[in-house]
């Protein structure tokens, strides 16, 4: 027996999202979304540009309504919040990197905490403290008054989480926050997403282009294809084939072992490599790279490479070559390709 699944945070059923357009017609982006996301999970929000992923974050954060279908935060209907209700539950990081003078980090993360402040929103030690432990979960302690404007990209990114968790809300749904980030940033911002999620139990939803982060982090994740929404653990969906759909360009495919995208590229000549560990993994990679079929049986090829790290040795119609490095012997066999007959 199937155990039931756990309180659904955000439920979206048949849901219809866009914008009013000329005449007050509806201009539908993208239709028959039901998706869920549970409590204490990461979901990364994924598909290609113009699919409609800023659109649907910001009508399930209440800033556009749906046009059809039913929206349910926390199992009720998001039209019945009032806004003031929802930014208790729901609080939103844009794509946008913040450009503030004069504004300190402790400054800005404040400002989550006013939806739960008095009329005059002064901040008690209660709030104080709120906001010291955010600066602290996202690894900016020491940081409380260094001003914003000098902080670095992905230094920013961290307080704007900051200031969603000092608003403290059970919901945080965050566009694109690895945008504008180098790779280590980008790892260390969704890392803090998901430690944030399991550990604080926040159900947190995040649209992104970065694939790879996205599968080694996310515990669920929303694919928003041209003509469906499917949901599901990044494993399954990479065992059901559902990648492939994401990217209308016959000459890029999904690799399921390596987890990544792939330019196809016509396999120019076969070769046979013999050797062992990360040495062999990283040669095949480089002659893939340039267009080689990596095949098992020296009957079938001209070119064999035998790995003996650091060096490599080829044979080609039985004549040895020996190099220090993979940059040398790539280009050893594209300078040689016209010469030898596959």
């Amino acid at each position: 027996m199937i155990p039931e699944l756990p309180d659904k945070i955000i439920d979206l059923t048949n849901v219809s999202v866009g914008y009013k357009w000329k005449a007050k017609t509806d201009k539908i982006v993208k239709s028959e979304i039901s998706v869920y996301a549970l409590k204490g999970e990461l979901v990364a929000l994924i598909g290609e540009n113009g699919v409609g992923k800023s659109t649907l974050l910001r009508t399930i954060a209440g800033f556009q309504p749906h046009i059809n279908g039913e929206i349910r935060i926390l199992e009720k209907s998001i039209a019945s919040y009032r806004e003031k209700e929802l930014a208790l539950l729901m609080s939103f990081v844009s794509t946008e990197i913040i450009k503030v003078s004069n504004l300190t980090v402790f400054d800005l993360v404040s400002l989550g905490r006013y939806p739960h402040t008095n009329w005059f929103g002064k901040l008690m030690q209660e709030d104080q403290n709120i906001i010291e432990e955010a600066i602290a979960s996202v690894g900016l302690r020491g940081y409380e008054y260094r001003m914003v404007n000098h902080l670095s990209d992905g230094e920013r990114q961290k307080v704007m989480i900051a200031r969603t968790l000092a608003q403290n809300t059970e919901i945080i749904l965050l566009d694109e926050p690895t945008a504008f980030l180098d790779l280590a940033n980008k790892y260390e911002i969704v890392n803090i997403l998901h430690r944030l999620a399991s550990d604080k139990r926040k159900t947190i939803l995040f649209s992104t282009h970065d694939l790879t982060t996205a599968i080694a982090e996310s515990d669920r994740l929303w694919l928003m294809l041209q003509n469906s929404v499917e949901q599901g653990a990044p494993e399954d969906l990479i065992l059901n084939g559902n990648f492939n759909a994401i990217f209308h360009n016959k000459n890029l495919f999904f690799d399921p072992e390596k987890g990544d995208f792939r330019i196809r590229k016509a396999n120019k000549r076969k070769a046979c490599v013999t050797g062992e560990g990360l040495p062999l993994h990283w040669t095949i990679k480089a002659l893939v790279r340039n267009g080689f079929e990596v095949i098992q049986s020296t009957s079938q090829s001209t070119i064999d490479i035998t790995i003996n790290y650091p060096e490599w040795t080829v044979n080609i119609l039985s004549i040895p070559h020996k190099f220090d490095s993979l940059h040398a012997l790539c280009r050893f066999l594209n300078l040689s390709e016209n010469n030898v007959s596959s």
